[in-house]
């Protein structure tokens, strides 16, 4: 069953983040689905996250979509090769995001190893927010799409996912935030292969 706008618009980017954990992201480029079980994420929020791009109420071009309704695709380039695939929460303003950092790949795996050109299946084929995108498809021609859309979304396949089995832990790579970086708002699935390995 595809996530309807109610789940991307509640007020705690924290549990939004927590509960993607077990979800599932697809995307479907030029008639090809590929996708995969979401295993971990970031939570930012708009008001008081220095780690957040809207933080201080940032207005640029890039992070206008922010702002907009929950249940929409902040996509953004960071090195200039590799591409973010954020979901926008909250009420129009509030400027919440979940960064999807990595999923388990299921479906669409061989177009995967294309768009990554990789020979053979291993974790680093979706283990990262960047090398995610690259093997899903996702660029800057997906920011601002609708997440309950055709092109890319996610389901819920009632997988339940034990307390005990998701982790928790500060945010990878944004020691700029002061105490912010300290933050638990990274979640994880314990002892999984496609989780990121952090630098």
């Amino acid at each position: 069953m595809k996530l309807n706008k109610a789940f991307y618009t509640r007020a705690n980017v924290v549990q939004v983040a927590r509960e993607l954990l077990g979800k599932y992201l697809f995307t479907d480029i030029n008639g090809t689905i590929t996708g995969g079980m979401v295993v971990e994420t970031e939570a930012y929020a708009g008001e008081g996250d220095r780690a957040c791009h809207a933080h201080l109420n940032k207005r640029t071009q890039r992070t206008e979509i922010m702002y907009h309704e929950g249940g929409v695709a902040y996509v953004y380039l960071v090195y200039g090769i590799y591409h973010l695939f954020n979901i926008i929460t909250n009420i129009e303003g509030k400027a919440d995001a979940v960064l999807v950092r990595a999923i388990a790949p299921e479906t669409g795996v061989a177009e995967m190893l294309l768009r990554r050109k990789m020979p053979a299946v291993k974790p680093n084929l979706t283990a990262g927010p960047g090398v995610m995108s690259i093997a899903l498809g996702i660029d800057k021609r997906l920011y601002g799409a609708d997440l309950t859309g055709e092109t890319i979304w996610l389901e819920d396949k009632k997988v339940i996912i034990p307390e005990e089995n998701i982790a928790e832990g500060p945010r990878i790579g944004i020691d700029y935030a002061g105490e912010d970086a300290l933050l638990p708002w990274r979640f994880w699935l314990k002892g999984n292969p496609w989780v990121s390995r952090k630098k």
